[in-house]
């Protein structure tokens, strides 16, 4: 399945940040397709930028299947700078997004998003902002070679349906600690797990076609998104 190109949107950020404003991307659903009651809103992962090929292969795979996505820049990519900004102002382009989003869509959001930019969704959501769900693709639950180090404090506050989309190849996210994380800390949160079968972190499969992966990783949403607007 394939959607058209997005619009190309510049959205204020609430300072300070790196940058006045970042680039959204705005993908509308496929004609044919029957529009969804949930928009998706995605953020990229750590050193990627919104035009990345995985976030925006899995973008328009979504807009084939009926929902409108929006995805972002956050401000250091936006200023082409090699490392994230500190976690405050991630958040903080986060909830602009967020509110932009609302004001264009109108309806139920679901957040997430590649790695970091999907880890940062969790925040917001634990902090209490409104969603109808996480779509976290590539959580990165641990630093690689580090699964000591496990970045689940904020899951018992999460309190929506969460679905991962993991790499069983993924060095920054063992699926035996994810399982064992998501038993002992998400019992307020409905979660499921989708393993792809060879993918690093990157969602890349040795010996498959990246489009191809990229079209399950979107089918995987699609259908989740659409238990959760009943």
């Amino acid at each position: 399945m394939t959607a058209g190109q997005p619009l190309r949107l510049r959205l204020p950020l609430s300072q300070p940040q790196a940058v006045e404003a970042t680039t959204v991307l705005q993908w509308q659903p496929a004609g044919g397709a029957g529009e969804r009651l949930l928009g998706v809103v995605l953020a990229p992962g750590a050193g990627s930028r919104v035009t990345g090929p995985s976030l925006c292969g899995v973008a328009a795979g979504l807009a084939a299947r009926g929902y409108p996505v929006l995805a972002f820049n956050f401000a250091y990519a936006e200023r082409r700078r090699p490392f994230p900004d500190p976690p405050a102002r991630l958040e903080s382009a986060w909830r602009d997004t967020v509110a932009f989003a609302r004001a264009r869509l109108g309806r139920p959001l679901v957040l997430g998003g590649r790695s970091m930019g999907g880890r940062i969704a969790t925040h917001l959501a634990a902090a209490g902002e409104p969603c109808a769900g996480l779509a976290l693709l590539a959580y990165p639950l641990h630093p690689p070679g580090r699964p000591e180090r496990l970045r689940t404090d904020h899951w018992p506050r999460l309190t929506v349906p969460v679905l991962f989309v993991q790499g069983d190849h993924d060095e920054r996210c063992d699926l035996d600690l994810l399982e064992r994380e998501r038993r002992e800390r998400l019992g307020g949160a409905p979660s499921r797990l989708h393993p792809l079968a060879g993918a690093d972190h990157e969602l890349q499969v040795p010996g498959r076609d990246r489009d191809e992966v990229l079209d399950e990783v979107a089918a995987v949403v699609a259908g989740w998104a659409a238990g959760l607007a009943g």
